[in-house]
């Protein structure tokens, strides 16, 4: 078993034409002119040393430099990406036809190539969150079919497939231990050739199989600060800014500013396993003084929806499907309990969500010590247990487009991301059942299902549900403005 990877480089998953609303006319992507190069602004610096199978994967993911075997269309639904088509031969095994493509070093992506990727990702600890509490072999059948086999029926295995973090990569990749590196092993239509903490350089593979980029290369920032990030698109030193912050929206003109239903919910998750919030009354009392509107209209200035669960009106079933929360304790006096909150500030709004919680705890009757670090530097102690209270800002399909994953991996006892750190037999009872229904209206239900029973501990609080603006250069066209939060570039972004 490999140990946690290293990357020297960046990752992306590019998008596929069609699958994203596009910010204007993209093109053809197998423009022969040698476009210029792109400005990019991020707000995640890397948190993972640019790991391929954890967070990082998504950060990269928006750059177009690596990609999967299927990708998510604007429905949420699996689409071809490496695979050009799929199929379901029994309850445990899927047939996967692979298109005609190179890696970025010229070689040919084979089956062989292909499952052998795969393979890796099974093998990564920690393991990638889109395969939490999942088993599979991946097996060339010849040189242009693999063959995937679950231990468990898996019917959203196509979903899965299209998350960032299980993108495929040359065999080379691999050669070193400890190590994934992405020099001319991707397959995606931009090549990573410079990398660190605070910047990439990346420039166009002309043989990508979707064509020709219009872009000649990306130069991607990471600036963690979103005054600075809008300040960078305001003066022209950039031609995309993701996540503007809500109060520098209005210094962009409209025609650079993009605002993206997404399917991000902030929530308040409290720690369940220790400290203060392992009382189920406590965290009762702490969701009580909760005024979600006053986080919607005030802090989020109309640019978000009032939190109502784990998944907002981005995700168009939820709402006809919801259920009322489970088993709720009733709440008792906090009489001046202490407790600390923490957040992150690569998402400016979320400090002054932390600092108006802060204000509805302390008028519930909780003291409350406020702690606001760059993501990076607050993830470890967040997944430890080290704070009472933590404000976080999650995609709730981000992992593998399906909804039970982000219940798995963040609200179960063998979770991979769980910091409110619950362990409740019934919650996990119940995402186990999502998890085995195969019917997607049914699999709905026990979603929602499995919903109730997690609201109903008080471990998790949805704040609000988020609008994400993007700052779009009045010369750029083609961007990709993605509900999922997975594409931003693509081969007909240009400027």
């Amino acid at each position: 078993m490999r140990s946690s990877r290293l990357l020297a480089s960046v990752l992306l998953i590019p998008l596929l034409a069609g699958c994203f609303a596009s910010d204007g006319d993209t093109g053809t992507s197998g423009d022969n002119k040698d476009g210029s190069r792109l400005r990019v602004a991020l707000a995640f610096p890397p948190a993972e040393n640019l790991s391929p199978y954890g967070a990082d994967a998504t950060i990269l993911s928006r750059l177009g430099v690596t990609e999967g075997l299927t990708a998510l269309d604007a429905n949420g639904a699996a689409a071809p990406a490496l695979a050009a088509s799929w199929q379901r031969e029994d309850n445990r095994t899927w047939l996967f036809t692979l298109r005609e493509a190179t890696f970025q070093d010229g070689t040919d992506v084979t089956a062989k190539a292909v499952a052998a990727s795969l393979t890796e990702a099974t093998e990564a600890k920690p393991e990638p969150a889109a395969l939490s509490g999942v088993t599979l072999t991946a097996k060339a059948e010849g040189r242009s079919a693999v063959r995937i086999t679950t231990g468990d029926p898996d019917p959203v295995l196509p979903l899965r497939l299209a998350s960032p973090s299980l993108a495929i990569l040359a065999a080379k990749a691999y050669d070193e231990k400890d190590r994934v590196d992405l020099a001319g092993t991707a397959t995606g239509p931009f090549e990573l050739t410079k990398a660190g903490s605070s910047s990439a350089t990346l420039d166009r593979y002309d043989d990508y199989w979707g064509g020709r980029a219009q872009a000649s290369g990306i130069d991607a920032k990471f600036i963690a600060d979103g005054t600075a990030r809008t300040a960078a698109l305001r003066t022209g030193d950039v031609d995309l800014a993701e996540a503007v912050p809500v109060a520098q929206a209005a210094s962009l003109d409209e025609d650079t500013r993009r605002e993206t239903a997404t399917t991000r919910t902030t929530s308040l998750l409290l720690n369940s396993k220790s400290g203060v919030f392992k009382d189920a009354k406590l965290r009762a009392a702490a969701r009580a003084a909760v005024d979600t509107s006053a986080l919607a209209d005030g802090v989020h200035e109309g640019h978000a929806d009032a939190g109502v669960g784990i998944y907002g009106p981005a995700v168009t079933w939820a709402e006809g499907k919801r259920q009322q929360p489970v088993g709720r304790a009733r709440a008792a006096q906090p009489d001046g309990t202490s407790i600390t909150l923490a957040t992150y500030d690569n998402r400016p709004e979320l400090p002054e969500v932390a600092q108006v919680l802060k204000q509805q705890l302390e008028k519930a009757g909780f003291k409350v010590t406020l702690e606001v670090r760059e993501y990076s530097r607050i993830e470890s102690d967040a997944l430890a247990g080290k704070f009472d209270a933590f404000v976080l800002a999650r995609n709730s399909l981000v992992d593998t487009g399906d909804p039970v994953a982000v219940l798995a991996g963040d609200y179960t006892c063998d979770g991979g991301y769980n910091l409110a750190l619950l362990c409740d037999r019934n919650v996990d009872r119940a995402v186990a059942q999502a998890e085995v229904t195969s019917d997607t209206a049914k699999r709905q239900d026990a979603v929602m299902a499995a919903e109730a029973r997690i609201l109903g501990t008080d471990a998790v609080v949805p704040l609000v549900h988020q609008r994400v603006i993007t700052g779009v250069g009045a010369d750029v066209r083609g961007a990709l403005l993605d509900p999922y939060e997975r594409t931003l570039v693509g081969t007909g972004t240009r400027r």
